[in-house]
């Protein structure tokens, strides 16, 4: 293959590379009616309901550090991750499958308490492990979750739903992951920088809220029970896994629309805030570019908010649904606003 024909992906995204997947793909089912583009593809399945199925992938030394995860933890977060896809379309999830690529330097006892923690989420979430593959790895142990969940069709939320003048809803508090793994991966390099590296034991308690948020966060289960019980349906929906602005871009694309956000409406929490500051960063970047919060933002006409708001009351309102033209205005609250292209 000469240079010319070889593309780096960096170069491409992976937002676009997943479309040239999607063109590959060309064959189609009608029993399908969701595939790539979403949280999770959609299949008819028992008269009425339609079937939601989702995947992830962790790699170690890309989406995991041994160095400061516990097995137990991750084996949660992996399952929280899948799950989560499954909740951003409304569906109750139901069944998981775990595939693990192990390297010989793992033992058995390493891979259960990995398991440990699959219960762990398994029971939480109230979805049974299916099954899996298991499997050697030369090198990095590698994890893929694979999750599935029914909903009844008519109750289905896609992100292409939205409309113009619709309120934009978070749940929860943003940037709290990223904090969380700013002050690992600081304690990281203070152990590798010690001479007594056995001995070294970091006092974490005063960070115990973000790194709970990066270690083990909890899918928003409780969201979606409030939607059903409520039979308030949001327009839209999208999970808190690439940052704010990335998932407000998907939402905008999907929904052929402009997004406008308030930035001082932003949830922070303050020990989020108090990590930036310790590491003089902008607490504003955690929200807006962090990754991994697990939260829901979710969109619903402006008559329905108060009425939600009585039923369920851990969300804030950030934003609306625009003309298509305005794109990614980041509303500041002072003279200057912000615009961001959206691709």
């Amino acid at each position: 293959m000469d240079e010319d024909s070889f593309q780096q992906i960096q170069d491409l995204g992976f937002a676009k590379l997943i479309k040239k997947f999607e063109a590959l793909a060309v064959t189609h089912n009608d029993a399908v009616l969701q595939g790539i583009g979403d949280d999770a593809s959609v299949a008819r399945q028992r008269e009425g309901y339609v079937t939601c199925s989702t995947s992830e992938i962790f790699l170690e030394g890309v989406h995991f550090d041994l160095t400061y995860t516990p097995f137990h933890h991750l084996g949660y977060k992996i399952v929280t991750a899948a799950v989560s896809d499954i909740y951003a379309m409304n569906a109750e999830p139901e069944q998981v499958l775990i595939s693990v690529a192990i390297p010989n330097k793992y033992s058995v006892q390493m891979m259960e308490q990995l398991y440990k923690g699959i219960g762990a989420a398994c029971a939480d979430y109230d979805v049974q492990l299916g099954g899996g593959d298991t499997t050697a790895s030369h090198q990095m142990l590698a994890i893929s979750a694979a999750a599935t969940g029914s909903v009844k069709e008519k109750d289905a939320v896609y992100r292409s739903g939205a409309k113009k003048d619709d309120i934009i809803c978070v749940t929860g508090d943003l940037g709290g992951a990223l904090a969380g793994l700013r002050v690992l991966l600081r304690e990281k390099k203070a152990w590798q920088e010690s001479e007594r590296k056995q001995h070294f034991q970091p006092d974490l308690q005063e960070y115990e809220t973000v790194i709970q948020k990066q270690l083990i966060p909890k899918a928003r289960k409780d969201l979606v029970k409030a939607i059903h019980e409520s039979k308030i349906k949001p327009t839209s929906m999208i999970d808190v896994t690439q940052g704010l602005v990335s998932e407000l871009s998907r939402l905008a694309l999907q929904s052929n629309l402009g997004i406008e956000i308030y930035s001082p409406a932003i949830p922070i929490a303050l020990q989020t805030r108090a990590v930036a500051d310790e590491m003089n960063e902008d607490v504003d970047k955690y929200a807006f570019y962090g990754g991994e919060d697990f939260e829901m933002l979710f969109t619903l006409p402006e008559a329905l908010i108060e009425k939600f708001k009585a039923e369920f009351d851990d969300f804030v309102v950030v934003g609306k649904m625009t003309d298509k033209d305005k794109e990614l205005t980041i509303n500041t609250g002072e003279e200057q606003d912000y615009r961001i292209d959206i691709f």
